[in-house]
């Protein structure tokens, strides 16, 4: 069974090799590797339209790896369209990310826009995320994720999940919540800056979840859980919809 793996942390981020080593150590997986050659964060599902996007293959002993001048999304449609041309690619795997990608952020995120990407080839995918605080290693999450995405394999369904991973573990083992998404947004987000007589703005800012219920991935994460939340493509207002037809 072969796996494509991204990210959007670029080709040289911790995540993306330990999600690599962990999957070849079963076995049973072919690793092939697509990844940004520069940092991606909250790209999104961005794709790349108007200039030529540099790529190479780069030597490993191991796993097939290529680096993108692109986005997570250019990544992995790049691979599944033009490189796999047996069509050996079961499920893509976005990660492991240096940072939650929890609530609203999923609509922001590089690592969910490459997951997404493989979802939209009707194939299994998972983005996964590490809190930047959290007490778990990489490679500790790592073992964890795939021992689940062995487990949804299993299910032979088509899945599309977003992982995070808490600071520390509830107990003395990781267990797994399913949860909604919450809402989060971000107080003063933006520095703004004048250097040489030009104006300059940052993205910073200060976190507040507006909603962090019980059913929600933001609330699995405090407790220490591991929050799942399946994502899906229908972002229609059903509803309003319905009204309207009236």
């Amino acid at each position: 069974m072969k796996i494509l793996l991204t990210n959007d942390d670029g080709i040289n981020g911790a995540g993306i090799w330990a999600m690599a080593r962990a999957l070849y150590a079963r076995k049973n997986f072919e690793i092939a590797v697509a990844a940004p050659m520069n940092q991606q964060s909250g790209m999104a599902h961005a794709m790349t339209f108007g200039r030529k996007i540099e790529y190479r293959r780069v030597e490993n002993p191991d796993f097939e790896v290529w680096a993108v001048d692109g986005t997570p999304t250019d990544c992995v449609k790049f691979y599944l369209d033009a490189l796999d041309e047996d069509k050996k690619i079961c499920a893509v795997i976005s990660g492991i990310n240096d940072g939650a990608n929890l609530a609203t952020d999923v609509l922001y995120s590089g690592t969910i826009g490459g997951a997404l990407e493989g979802y939209l080839h009707e194939i299994p995918a998972l983005a996964i995320s590490l809190d930047v605080k959290s007490e778990i290693t990489v490679d500790e999450a790592a073992e964890t994720a795939v021992k689940y995405f062995e487990e949804q394999l299993a299910l032979g369904d088509l899945f599309f999940h977003n992982i995070n991973f808490p600071k520390k573990f509830r107990t003395n083992h990781p267990e797994f919540k399913f949860a909604r998404l919450g809402r989060r947004d971000y107080i003063n987000a933006f520095e703004l800056q004048e250097i040489n007589g030009k104006k300059f703005f940052e993205v910073r800012g200060k976190i507040f979840d507006k909603d962090r219920e019980e059913d929600t991935d933001i609330f699995a994460v405090n407790q220490g859980f591991i929050s799942v939340t399946p994502l899906h493509l229908d972002v229609a207002h059903h509803e309003k919809i319905t009204i309207g037809r009236r």
